[in-house]
Formats: structure tokens, sequence, C-alpha cells
């Protein structure tokens, strides 16, 4: 009975209680709101964005740029360095073709240049450093990727000094147009923030050996350029013949479906067809010499 009596006395306390709430909270109501009732402040509405919304477009990004496709039956053997993919062809031991994408972030930096020359013994046929024969040859160990579009890296130097990446050069386009297109490279890429790049030997019916080497000679280069990444892509390609090339970088420019006709390559088959059929077949020196 005490224990009971306890809870019938808790009991009767809760009720007071609660009804004495009930009697107090409108007039707190009132005091602070001047209302019957309390009102909450009112949040502003967020501006959520409707999917009919345009959104800005802007140049997307391509892979497999530096994939080439070359003629069945070409001796080729691809490997991938830092910085550029190169396909190795043993029956003339000199590259079917190097390609690169070169950035403009890579362009000021300065890595030191060494002239390690190194034979790549994954390669069938690639030649030891010692293979040229300067004194007898006349010929130079040309790069087609060159050393001073890797200097972003310790590594990508070292590589590109690889003998699979060199043909027999003469010294007057070596040092003398075919540089002069290697600066106006790292202009562009500066500019358009990357440019993929592929260059090579070329051919003809002309089999030139360097003596005792087998090493064959190339009667001209090609190189082609892509920027891919800019509003409105664009691409241009340069044929040098094996010679002093005197003249206007422009006298030597073309277009890359003349390329493809001369070397059989197709390149950029990744890029989206409407924009691979503009950039292959136009060309305008003026708008990359901007």
């Amino acid at each position: 009975m005490k224990l009971f009596g306890t809870f019938h006395n808790k009991l009767q306390h809760s009720f007071a209680a609660a009804f004495a709430l009930a009697l107090v909270m409108p007039a707190f109501y009132a005091c602070n709101t001047g209302k019957d009732e309390p009102k909450m402040p009112e949040l502003p509405t967020p501006d959520i964005p409707t999917p009919e919304e345009p959104v800005p477009a802007t140049p997307g990004h391509y892979d497999g740029l530096e994939k080439v496709t070359i003629p069945q039956g070409l001796t080729s053997q691809i490997k991938e360095y830092t910085g550029f993919t190169l396909s190795f062809n043993k029956d003339n031991r000199t590259p079917n073709y190097v390609a690169w994408e070169l950035l403009g972030t890579e362009v000021s930096t300065e890595w030191p240049r060494k002239d390690n020359f190194w034979q790549d013994t994954d390669l069938e046929g690639c030649p030891l450093k010692t293979e040229y024969y300067y004194s007898t040859s006349g010929y130079e160990r040309g790069h087609m990727c060159p050393a001073a579009d890797q200097r972003w890296s310790e590594k990508a130097m070292i590589d590109c000094f690889v003998m699979a990446n060199m043909c027999p050069q003469i010294h007057d386009l070596n040092a003398g147009a075919w540089e002069d297109l290697e600066k106006k490279e790292r202009e562009w890429a500066k500019r358009d923030s990357a440019v993929l790049i592929i260059a090579g030997p070329i051919y003809t019916d002309g089999d030139r050996y360097i003596e005792k080497s087998q090493i064959r000679v190339p009667d001209a280069f090609f190189k082609i350029l892509l920027a891919p990444y800019i509003e409105e892509p664009r691409g241009i390609a340069f044929v040098y013949p094996h010679m002093k090339c005197p003249g206007n970088m422009q006298d030597y420019a073309t277009s890359i479906d003349e390329v493809e006709m001369i070397t059989g390559f197709d390149f950029f088959s990744e890029l989206p067809d409407e924009i691979e059929d503009k950039v292959e077949s136009t060309f305008s020196f003026a708008d990359w010499n901007k």
C-alpha cells in the first residue's frame, strides 16, 4: 500500500505539471511573437539547375592518338618508352615512325641533355651506337623524337637516346630545317596546350645503306602535327627531302592525307570521323604560325 500511495502521488504531480505547462505555453508565445502560434523562419530556396539548362561544350580528350595503322606486311616491333612510342623496322634498322604527345607544360622544363646513345637489345636489329661510322658515312644520328622535347624527365631524356629513335641524317638537314621545325613544335605546344607529333623516314625505290652496318638511309622524312584540344582542332604535315632544304618552312608543308598516301600509314583513326576528315584533308601554315 505504501508503494501504491507513492506511485499515486507521483502520477498526480505529473498531471498537475502537464496541465500547468499547457496553460503557460500559449502565454509565452504570445509574449514573444505577439501571435497565438510560433512561426518558423523562412529559408532561401536553393538555386538548383534544371536538366534543360545547357552545359558549356569543352574539347574532349581522345585516347589512342599515338596509334598508327601501317601497311600489312611491313616489319614492325612496337615499343613504348617514357614520353614516346615507336614502331621499329629490323629490316631497315630504323623506326617506321615515332609518336609522342608534347604538352605545353613540358616545354619550359630544363633537364640537361646527355648524349648517351644506347642499344635496346629487346628490339631485333637495333643498332649499336657505334654503327654509324661517322668518319666514313657522313651521316648523323638524327632524332625522330628530339631530346629537347623530353627535358621534363630524366628517364624520358635517357630513353630518347635509344638507337631505335634514330635515322641517318645529313648534318645540313639535322641541324637546319629539321631542327627549325622542332623549335616551332615547342612554340605551338605552349600556345595550344598540347600537340601530337608523329615523325619518321620515307623510303622510295632506291636502297642506300650505311657501309658495313646495313642501316638504311631515308630518301626523305615526314612529320605530322595535330592540335586536338583547341576549340577547332587542326592538323598539318611536313615532308623534307634528305638534303639541305632551303627556303621557308611553309614550302614543305602539306596535308596529313598526303603523307598517308606517301607512306601507306593511317593516322589519328581514334578521332571522331568528322574531326579526322577535316584535320587530315586541310592545312593552313598561316593558322599554325600565328
